[in-house]
């Protein structure tokens, strides 16, 4: 596929649980289907998803190997390349402009982008991702049950954390990594006080670590602060800047805004997954998936074989 002779009924720009999942719901409409995947996912190092119903633990890989299977068995295209810019033509004629000069055109177009994280300069910090060292409590916080737990980070984002944590055990520290502690609300404090949740402002030099598991962390005055998890607060922006080149409203973190059927201010452009506000969690996003899916055939099939909407029934005076 060189140019952009054939018209998708659907494109879709990322292939992890929201993109596939909404490629297998539409291929099911028996909408024709084009998802394009860079093949760099953002939870690459993870160890295990946790929480999705009757797969609990699945590997990344394995969950993204078996979502394309099942959309090639329904006749989804899939093309591993990067999408370099997206073009409107029309309100319904879309066309992206992939790695390698090929060109793709569909009537709708939905972004599973995700987003990329800014990780602390920790050394051995990426040896134990994914086994003891996470970001996402409410993805892991249930195997930091009872186990000495650092935070890495500072302000609102860590103490947050940090009070999230306490659900599962509490023993936790903040460790700034050096920048200031930004507790610039009384709350923050009175709330981290009453739990016995300490701050400290000194750099970490390394993780030491055996295997996946940790030890301690060295911290630049010379202190070996034990803990068995940690735990780091990142910066985030989105994968690419494709909804900025459509003009899609995002948030203030740069989360593309949607309405409950994940249609974005740009007509005939949805979003789903991590882009999107809200919990980052697989099952979240293969939910959204789904549900952008479903509203994607809706608004593509003909008036003729829809009802029209009833009127709201009025409230008597």
């Amino acid at each position: 596929m060189s140019g952009d002779d054939r018209v998708y009924d659907i494109g879709i720009v990322g292939g992890g649980p929201a993109g596939l999942s909404a490629a297998i719901w539409s291929a099911r409409y028996l909408h024709s289907v084009a998802l394009v995947d860079s093949g760099d996912p953002r939870n690459w190092q993870t160890r295990r998803i946790n929480g999705i119903l009757g797969l609990e633990g699945i590997r990344p890989a394995e969950l993204r190997a078996a979502g394309r299977a099942t959309s090639r068995e329904l006749g989804v295209t899939l093309i591993d390349k990067i999408v370099l810019r997206v073009d409107k033509r029309d309100g319904d004629d879309f066309v992206l402009s992939l790695q390698g000069g090929v060109r793709l055109r569909s009537r709708r177009l939905l972004l599973a982008i995700g987003i990329r994280d800014v990780w602390p300069d920790i050394p051995g910090l990426a040896h134990v991702y994914g086994a003891n060292a996470h970001v996402c409590p409410d993805c892991d916080g249930y195997a930091s049950r009872g186990k000495k737990v650092v935070v890495i980070g500072n302000g609102r984002r860590a103490v947050g954390m940090a009070l999230n944590l306490t659900t599962w055990t509490t023993d936790v520290i903040i460790c700034t990594n050096g920048r200031s502690p930004e507790l610039d609300e009384q709350e923050y404090c009175d709330k981290l006080d009453a739990l016995n949740i300490p701050v400290l402002t000194d750099r970490i030099t390394r993780v030491c670590y055996d295997g996946s598991a940790i030890h301690c962390l060295m911290l630049e005055n010379g202190m070996q602060l034990d803990t068995d998890k940690v735990f780091f607060t990142i910066g985030q922006y989105p994968a690419d800047d494709l909804g900025a080149q459509l003009g899609c409203d995002r948030d203030d973190e740069g989360h593309i805004e949607v309405d409950q059927h994940f249609h974005t201010s740009v007509a005939n452009v949805f979003a789903a997954g991590d882009i999107t506000p809200g919990a980052q969690l697989a099952i979240r996003a293969a939910a959204e998936g789904a549900t952008a899916a479903l509203s994607m055939h809706k608004s593509l099939v003909p008036e003729g074989r829809k009802l029209a909407p009833r009127e709201k029934a009025t409230s008597p005076a």
